[in-house]
Parts: C-alpha cells; sequence; structure tokens
C-alpha cells in the first residue's frame, strides 16, 4: 500500500522533471502534466523493473530514470494529440 503512495508521489515529481526536461506550451497545463508524470512513473517505474530485475518495494534509480523516459515519451505524445490543426 504504501509502494502505491510514493509512487503517486514520485510520479508528481517526475511531471515536474519532465516538464523541465521538455519546456513548451502545454494544452493542459500543470495539473495535466502532473498526471502525465505519474502515469509515466507507473509504467516506465514498472518496465524498468522488468528490464532490470528491480523489487518494486521503494525508490530505486532506474524506477526514477524508467519512469522519467516514460513521462517524456507520454508528454510528447499528448502534445501531438493535442496540437491544434
Amino acid at each position: 500500500m504504501l509502494y502505491w503512495l510514493w509512487m503517486f508521489i514520485l510520479g508528481l515529481i517526475i511531471g515536474v522533471v519532465a516538464k523541465l526536461l521538455m519546456p513548451g506550451k502545454d494544452p493542459g497545463g500543470f495539473f495535466v502534466t502532473a498526471l502525465l508524470g505519474i502515469a509515466g512513473m507507473f509504467v516506465g517505474g514498472w518496465l524498468s523493473g522488468l528490464i532490470f530485475g528491480t523489487p518494486a518495494t521503494g525508490f530505486t534509480p532506474s524506477g526514477f530514470i524508467g519512469g522519467t523516459i516514460g513521462s517524456l515519451i507520454l508528454l510528447f505524445v499528448y502534445r501531438l494529440a493535442m496540437k491544434p490543426k
């Protein structure tokens, strides 16, 4: 249970990191960027755990890096999807 809360909090932080690494105007603002960070943390952290074999018990550097990369990818896809035509 505490693991999911930790992932949620780290996801918020990673959303901010992803926004700093990929500056520009986001169609959804801070709230959407934070949600994308949370989703990226869950997906990227889970994938890095599978790839590197790290247990899902808390913070790992590979989970943070995987979460950041996942958030950047989700932010990029979101910008493409919400781009004005």
